[in-house]
């Protein structure tokens, strides 16, 4: 897991913020090895220094002119839901500046933290921001949704700003009170749609974290194995891997490397549970292996609705050494 954040600093007076910063937003400061003092770390250039934290931090605030950080940053750069938030700093704190990931990054966010402290001002650039309009990727993280094509975002981002009111397809309210004047709520062919189904076509698609998979496998199973039986299972029954919330299993696999492995690949939380809670769950197809290694009529069903506290979705599905269910959270 990364650490929250960063903080460089070039000459003794960028040095002096920096510390404030750190001490004020629980940071790490890193400084040029003549300047560094105990508890700091020294780099020889900042270029190496930054490359190197890049993907260890959430955010990166640097007493630096934009333009050296800009030449430093473009060979680090991948996606917008994945890099971290970037910050510019003068060394007197008149100005911050939000360079990278100002919205799901959290960068616009934090440089109006950083300009409150030092008393300066935050530059901020983004079109809706500048508008004072919400912005569909920001309003999805705050509401603990997941984005199934960034894409999307830009068009509903641009429609906003036309002046546009945006068709909202959200049957939970997921969302919640929305202004609208800007969002229309419809019943079907939405521009953004909230589901934990998969689609297709240009809607802007929000997946609520709302699916878990319980898993089943013999001892050694692979992760590829694990991986390639949830894909099939999610694009065979049309449902969102952005809406995965965990994987499920038994107690006894908690060391299984290949399930951990497949967690971990897929970013996602997994739950264990006990053979005794799994055995008060009734399961729609039991396991003659669960029976004779477990004592149990099966996991990967029990183990899903167990986890999700709602109803199976997807009976068991499996492969030779994996069983694979689905259940949707109540």
């Amino acid at each position: 897991m990364a650490a929250p954040l960063a903080i460089y600093a070039l000459t003794p007076a960028g040095l002096d913020l920096a510390r404030r910063l750190a001490s004020a937003l629980d940071g790490a400061v890193f400084a040029p090895e003549r300047l560094a003092g105990p508890g700091e770390t020294g780099f020889a250039a900042l270029g190496p220094c930054l490359a190197g934290n890049f993907r260890n931090f959430e955010a990166h605030v640097c007493v630096a002119a934009a333009g050296i950080l800009v030449r430093l940053l473009a060979p680090l750069l991948g996606t917008k839901d994945r890099d971290p938030a970037v910050l510019a700093l003068d060394q007197g704190g008149r100005f911050c500046v939000s360079l990278l990931s100002g919205h799901l990054g959290g960068a616009n966010a934090l440089a109006r933290r950083v300009a409150a402290i030092t008393g300066g001002t935050a530059v901020i650039t983004t079109a809706t921001d500048s508008a004072g309009l919400p912005s569909l990727d920001l309003l999805a993280r705050e509401r603990g949704l997941r984005i199934g094509d960034l894409s999307g975002v830009k068009r509903a981002n641009a429609a906003l700003l036309e002046g546009r009111a945006l068709r909202v397809q959200d049957p939970e309210g997921r969302l919640g009170d929305l202004d609208p004047a800007l969002f229309e709520p419809v019943d079907r062919d939405g521009e953004v749609v909230v589901d934990w189904r998969a689609g297709e076509g240009p809607a802007l698609r929000l997946h609520p974290p709302v699916l878990w998979a319980g898993v089943g496998c013999r001892r050694g199973t692979p992760p590829e194995e694990i991986l390639g039986l949830l894909r099939q299972v999610f694009a065979g029954e049309g449902l969102a891997l952005g809406s995965l919330a965990g994987l499920a299993s038994v107690e006894d696999k908690r060391g299984e490397t290949g399930l951990l492995a497949a967690a971990s690949d897929l970013g996602a939380e997994i739950r264990f549970f006990t053979r005794e809670e799994l055995s008060r769950v009734p399961v729609a197809t039991p396991s003659a292996a669960a029976r004779e290694h477990l004592g149990l009529e099966g996991v990967c069903e029990a183990a899903a609705v167990l986890a999700a506290n709602g109803r199976l979705l997807v009976p068991k599905r499996k492969t030779a050494r994996a069983t694979l269910a689905v259940a949707l959270a109540g």
